[in-house]
């Protein structure tokens, strides 16, 4: 897909990788319908593309299905009818085992990171199939393979996207619409802040020292993606590896994260 003059949403839009994103597709010639809880988020990336009528702030809760229902039409008011929709839009939860992990937690990541995508996905798709190409690129996680112990519902939320996105794909071969999902490892975002989650002990300082991939190259994995119609792609050596490494040995791949990440659960 050629991005230049095309209509994008994104959601997450007002900070890291979602900011990031839109600022590459703006920087392409795109229009971008941003899509964020946060309006401070939203007006922060409009001041940073400076774009001016081609970047337009939509304030929605994703989990919100009317008012997610209501986006089309917005969108279509400020840009035109959209040509793709980007779900970046996320949160983790908790650092904790299942067993103590509430289930108002379960719900929450469960709404947000599947629920909304899905929201997303039925509110957009009658308008993507009318146009003469359009694209559907859903953020998933390395979690969705390698399970990251204390992140178990995050994990399973995002193994939901990543298969809801193959099916879709599945179910729109024949169509003008290309489906891709993309399979970030650890970003350097603020998604923990974001999510309302600290982490315990001394996680907080070791996940500081973790190497993470730049927002900004997340960014540059996604719009490439759009632009060739990828089925999938990983962001971060890590997801890389432990792609490869998951579907060689599960067990194993299992295990290593387990004692990997194992300092970021909380004391019980």
């Amino acid at each position: 897909m050629d991005i230049s003059n095309k209509v994008f949403v994104v959601t997450g839009a007002g900070n890291g990788i979602g900011r990031e994103t839109t600022l590459r597709l703006l920087a392409q010639g795109a229009s971008v319908a941003g899509v964020d809880l946060s309006e401070a988020g939203l007006a922060e990336t409009a001041r940073l593309a400076d774009a001016g009528a081609r970047f337009s702030q939509h304030p929605v809760n994703i989990t919100d299905r009317e008012a997610v229902a209501g986006l089309p039409g917005a969108v279509e008011a400020a840009h035109g009818a959209a040509d793709g929709i980007v779900n970046i839009a996320g949160v983790i939860q908790q650092f904790v085992k299942v067993v103590d992990l509430p289930f108002s937690e379960i719900d929450k990541v469960m709404n947000v990171n599947f629920g909304g995508v899905m929201n997303m996905c039925k509110a957009f798709l009658p308008t993507l199939l009318a146009r003469p190409e359009a694209a559907i690129l859903n953020v998933a996680s390395m979690g969705s393979y390698a399970p990251v112990p204390g992140q178990a519902v995050y994990g399973a939320s995002k193994a939901a996207v990543k298969l809801l996105t193959e099916a879709l794909y599945a179910e729109l071969l024949d169509t003008n619409v290309k489906v891709t999902v993309v399979f970030p490892g650890a970003i350097g975002t603020d998604i923990a802040a974001n999510s309302g989650v600290s982490l315990a002990g001394e996680a907080s300082t070791d996940t500081a020292a973790y190497k993470t991939t730049s927002p900004a190259i997340a960014a540059d994995v996604i719009v490439g993606a759009i632009e060739k119609g990828r089925f999938r792609a990983t962001i971060g050596s890590d997801a890389a590896a432990m792609d490869r490494l998951s579907r060689l040995n599960p067990r194993f791949a299992t295990t290593l994260i387990a004692k990997q990440m194992g300092a970021l659960l909380a004391d019980s």
